[in-house]
């Protein structure tokens, strides 16, 4: 079968609409602001008239956009009008709150009633502006790929934790970190895993693959924005299959870390995924068959042959799947010290285990 591609799923949780697990019989499924809440219940039409005499400033447009937001359920809804706000304006967001009185021209107006209809009608803020933040980076993001969540940044900051403890001392090494280091990202999508692991390890290599070109693409250009095309490379290919026939990134025990967000929502809750992220973010970076274990359970069978001897492997995952995926590592004969880290929700989120 055709392996879906992850798209910008560093996301995948999803932020603002995000990839979070809701609770089932208690445990977590797939991060939560993706599943479908509560109705719209107001109009955007009804908040801010096509002519007024009033003078619609920085701080009353941000209020308006707030208000709007939270009662049509969006999540974070003041940082959402923040970042229209900053858009329209050509600022950054820090700037809105030194100008707070600053009045709106008409076409400041007219844009910002366009960006937040379109808000309202579940189209994500963060494809509005065209890009979002993670790991403290600004990555450009559009249909092509998903948008990063923050519960990836699990991965990000296992791998660094890991990768700079000096194995002799347990001290953090200075700026050649990494040095030496091969990681492999799978379903890269955005590129955000990839870009941040490369920028916070200066000294490592990285091979970064995705199924889509459209999402390598978009990849491409996030890694050129933060300058990293020395040390980063894009492969298409399916799953690991690219990463195999490396001629480098492929031999057996090149690889320090195998990190990957494959998709992981089953077409059993495909339905209850919220309409901001079913009807706009691409749908082969979130859906997996095999009750979401499509891209998981060949990653754990796998990785481990490609990995060195004390390198990790992290998969991020559903919540519901955690313990599934614990299991499978744990009898693996190549992997050890196979445990699940917990997102910024606290929910199970990332497979870790350690090549023996």
């Amino acid at each position: 079968m055709t392996v879906f591609g992850k798209q910008c799923l560093q996301n995948t949780n999803i932020l603002g609409t995000t990839k979070t697990h809701l609770a089932q019989d208690g445990q977590g499924v797939a991060p939560s602001h993706i599943f479908q809440s509560k109705p719209d219940r107001i109009g955007y039409t009804t908040l801010m008239p096509q002519s007024t005499n009033q003078s619609w400033t920085t701080r009353g447009l941000l209020a308006w956009m707030n208000s709007a937001f939270e009662k049509n359920d969006l999540d974070s809804p003041r940082r959402m009008a923040e970042m229209l706000m900053a858009h329209v304006l050509g600022v950054e967001r820090l700037k809105l709150y030194m100008d707070q009185d600053r009045p709106a021209s008409p076409l400041e107006r007219d844009q910002l009633r366009g960006l937040v209809k379109r808000a309202l009608d579940h189209e994500p803020i963060q494809y509005l502006v065209g890009e979002e933040s993670f790991f403290t980076m600004r990555f450009k993001v559009d249909p092509r790929v998903l948008i990063p969540r923050p519960s990836t940044q699990t991965i990000v900051e296992e791998v660094l934790q890991h990768a700079r403890k000096n194995p002799d001392d347990n001290t953090l090494r200075d700026s050649d970190a990494g040095r030496g280091i091969m990681i492999a990202d799978i379903c890269t999508g955005s590129g955000c895993i990839a870009a941040a692991l490369a920028k916070h390890l200066p000294g490592a290599r990285i091979v970064a693959t995705d199924i889509s070109q459209d999402a390598l693409d978009c990849a491409k250009e996030n890694i050129e924005l933060h300058d990293l095309s020395d040390r980063v490379e894009l492969i298409q290919g399916n799953l690991l299959e690219p990463i195999e026939s490396h001629p480098v990134a492929g031999s057996a025990g090149s690889l320090r870390y195998l990190v990957s967000n494959p998709p992981y929502i089953p077409d059993s809750e495909w339905d209850s995924v919220e309409p901001n992220v079913k009807d706009h973010e691409p749908t082969m970076a979130l859906r997996a068959q095999d009750n979401g274990m499509e891209f998981v359970t060949p990653l754990i069978k796998r990785a481990p042959t490609l990995l060195s001897s004390g390198g990790l492997l992290l998969i991020e995952l559903a919540s519901i799947r955690a313990p599934q995926a614990l299991k499978l590592a744990q009898a693996h004969p190549n992997l050890t010290q196979a445990h699940i880290a917990k997102d910024s929700d606290g929910l199970d989120r990332v497979l870790i285990a350690t090549k023996i």
